[in-house]
């Protein structure tokens, strides 16, 4: 397939795994012991819950993406299907049924607090993808039974004409609302992290919160297919930032001993990886494809363990 020779690491994934972390560990957990748990702001919650909404909706319309990467992979884009491509046999993966994220974005929408631009920006996004799913469904089911054996791929042709704007108006819809939502996101983490500390201090509860915000932050400038190019300056900004959130773990450690549950030796080992990561980085001006695909994939991997991690963790903390 033609992704996976410029990448492995596709861009649906990283969306993804982003778009997972926030929340992987905001709903509060038990306080620990002789400690009282952060104040529930009436507010903050209500914020969390619409980012909750529209982060689920994200996460599971992924499929959409990683449909059309499978479709791009086999297909002449410029000249659409003829029916005796090698890799045909590849289709479109099926997509998730999305009514229930689909229905709570669009409540959370009409919910405070008003956010216009993000609210805005779901709006249409669910609207885009309304639009490019049939196609899609259409065009699995069609090269699931080869039915361009039929009729010379006479309708592949026409679901081809007709996926390509929608694909491209989906994508774009989802670049802006992602660009919203992470925004969004950054402010929650910032008053869920100052509501933990006024309420407990720099514990093992802030300890993790921390360390997984700003490691998010990294996946934030992480490349991709469609973006296999870094930029320097942001990675090297996220990656001081996650460098710090492990200093101040370390200061913690030296006082108590039990440290953070679970992920404190993980979230370690990943700074000595996005560090060697850098460094090949560096060499190739950014561009991932020039020997640092690999250890895109394996960071990759391990954020998605730390963030499973984190959420174990924030449950035993008491």
């Amino acid at each position: 397939m033609k992704a996976s020779r410029l990448l492995s690491l596709s861009l649906a994934a990283l969306l993804c795994s982003v778009s997972a972390a926030p929340f992987a560990v905001a709903q509060q957990a038990a306080p620990q012991a002789g400690t009282k748990r952060p104040a529930q702001d009436p507010e903050l919650q209500a914020a969390i819950a619409k980012s909750n909404a529209y982060t689920s909706l994200s996460n599971r319309t992924i499929r959409a993406i990683e449909s059309w990467d499978r479709y791009k992979s086999w297909v002449d884009m410029k000249k659409g299907p003829t029916g005796k491509e090698r890799y045909i046999s590849y289709g479109l993966y099926s997509l998730y049924d999305v009514k229930d994220e689909i229905a709570k974005a669009e409540a959370a929408a009409g919910q405070p607090p008003a956010q216009p631009e993000l609210d805005g920006a779901v709006k249409r996004y669910i609207a885009a993808y309304q639009e490019l799913a049939p196609l899609i469904t259409r065009a699995e089911r069609y090269y699931e039974r080869k039915d361009y054996r039929d009729d010379n791929a006479a309708e592949g042709r026409e679901l081809h004409a007709k996926m390509v704007p929608a694909a491209e108006a989906f994508l774009r819809e989802r670049t802006a609302f992602g660009v919203q939502l992470n925004g969004y996101k950054k402010g929650i983490d910032a008053r869920e992290l100052a509501a933990i500390e006024a309420s407990e201090g720099r514990l093992a509860r802030w300890q993790l919160r921390n360390i997984m915000i700003n490691a998010r932050a990294v996946m934030d400038v992480m490349p991709s297919n469609e973006s296999p190019i870094v930029d320097l300056a942001a990675f090297d900004t996220a990656l001081a930032g996650y460098s710090g959130a492990i200093k101040e773990m370390d200061r913690f450690k030296d006082s108590n001993p039990s440290g953070v549950p679970m992920i404190d030796s993980s979230a370690s080992s990943w700074l000595g990886s996005l560090r060697d990561f850098r460094e090949k980085l560096g060499k190739s001006k950014g561009d991932v494809r020039k020997g640092a695909a690999n250890d895109a994939n394996r960071i990759v991997s391990s954020y998605n363990m730390m963030v499973s991690m984190s959420d174990s963790a924030a449950r035993m903390i008491r």
